[in-house]
């Protein structure tokens, strides 16, 4: 039986080796936090804090804005010294608090529930909610509202994302290594939640020690399934992995739960385990800091609101070459302009590029209708006209090639041998238009 995958995709040298073998280590608390109001898909959060304010670790500083949002909490224990707004890594001003640690390290009360699969649906949802978890593969989307689908469109399996298809990028593998059981146990939750039988874990063919840790892991857990997974990129995305794993195929402009599936990270799995357990708002994750250009790679836990800056420094700091740094991956990450950005909850890794791997042309050529981008597109686009359009200022016109469709994972814009910026013209055009 074949490995399970999608049609078209691309593969990309992988370069996972670089962070692969560290062990998740904890970061040193950032002496600043830059907490950003607005990390996650939906509506900002407004400030429930003062400038002056004393702050305990967990304390809830940022409350939703809409129902597509998600709390936001203090990553250090300190004093609340600004609100102001400062740059994310794609470079928008967004509304922060700033918070000075006093090195107490002084939690909000958590409490240890070993009883918690026991709780009711709507407290184990609440739960979830008052947690300011959100989709921490790198979309942020906030995952109480996936977790309350509609009544016509009932959930029927749960999918988690161990997918990690970016390369360079290893957070997720060593969370698959080092908390297998809680991430189950995250899955355990989504289910009951979603009252649905049957989990699913998707791992990439390249990571086979994820895989029979992560099956040991749900030996016994009934309705839970491992699935290894195809080594091929865009593995990670929601559609494509749905394809792969359950067979199903996400309608155009749909939404995984029009075919009755939802998806979570591994991380996110874990983030909600302890929040169902423990009471633990989601105010660190696991960043991998790689990249030929930095001295010594990692996989950190990180507090959110840590600058950029800092994480280069635990990781050694740069070698003499390092030119260009981004924040995710190489495929669909943003270069930062500065290393004062702060890690947030949808910042999945910081990759540190030397000299000798930076393409610093910025000419490209015309289309020459090669049909590569059509090959490589896991969505069956056509990218070559949406670029064509885009760069003619056409924008209303790619609509009727189906635009919005495109996550922007830039399999196009590896393959084409013009070297074409695709997936910014695609960007250009998403701005210029409503959906």
């Amino acid at each position: 039986m074949g490995l399970a995958t999608f049609k078209g995709g691309i593969h990309p040298p992988d370069k996972k080796a670089l962070a692969a073998g560290s062990s998740i280590t904890d970061a040193k608390p950032p002496k600043i936090a830059i907490i950003p109001l607005s990390q996650h898909a939906g509506a900002p959060c407004k400030p429930l804090v003062a400038i002056g304010q004393d702050v305990k670790k967990g304390e809830l500083i940022g409350e939703p804005g809409g129902f597509v949002s998600a709390p936001v909490h203090a990553s250090i224990s300190g004093k609340v010294v600004a609100i102001a707004e400062f740059p994310n890594a794609m470079g928008r001003m967004v509304n922060s608090i700033v918070i000075e640690n006093d090195g107490k390290e002084e939690w909000t009360a958590l409490k240890d529930n070993p009883d918690y699969m026991n709780l009711p649906v709507d407290e184990l949802k609440e739960k979830v909610k008052a947690a300011g978890i959100v989709g921490l593969g790198g979309a942020a989307f906030p995952t109480a509202v996936k977790l309350s689908p509609p009544k016509e469109k009932p959930i029927n399996a749960v999918l988690i994302n161990g997918a990690e298809c970016e390369p360079y990028l290893t957070a997720d593998y060593r969370l698959m290594l080092e908390k297998p059981k809680e991430i189950v146990e995250g899955l355990k939750v989504l289910m009951k939640i979603l009252s649905v039988s049957k989990g699913y874990i998707g791992i990439e063919n390249n990571k086979p020690d994820a895989i029979k840790i992560m099956q040991d892991a749900a030996r016994g857990a009934e309705g839970i399934e491992v699935i290894a997974c195809e080594v091929k990129y865009p593995q990670g995305a929601e559609k494509m992995l749905i394809k792969a794993v359950v067979g199903r195929e996400v309608p155009p402009r749909g939404l995984p739960m029009d075919v009755g599936v939802v998806v979570q990270n591994v991380g996110t799995a874990l983030a909600i385990y302890e929040a169902a357990r423990y009471g633990k708002p989601l105010i660190d994750r696991v960043v991998t800091v790689t990249g030929e250009g930095i001295q010594s790679p990692k996989n950190l836990m990180v507090r959110i609101g840590t600058k950029i800056a800092d994480l280069i420094e635990e990781a050694g700091g740069f070698r003499d070459d390092a030119v260009k740094v981004v924040a995710g991956g190489p495929m669909m990450g943003f270069a930062l302009s500065t290393l004062d950005i702060p890690v947030t909850k949808g910042t999945s890794g910081i990759l540190v590029m030397p000299e000798s791997i930076v393409e610093h042309s910025a000419e490209f050529g015309a289309c020459i209708r090669c049909g590569r981008c059509i090959d490589a597109c896991a969505m069956g686009l056509q990218p070559f006209m949406l670029s064509i359009l885009g760069e003619i200022g056409h924008y209303e016109e790619a609509k009727e090639f189906n635009l919005f469709d495109c996550f922007e994972c830039g399999s196009c814009a590896y393959v084409c041998p013009a070297k074409r910026p695709i997936v910014q013209l695609v960007r250009l055009s998403k701005s210029m238009v409503k959906p």
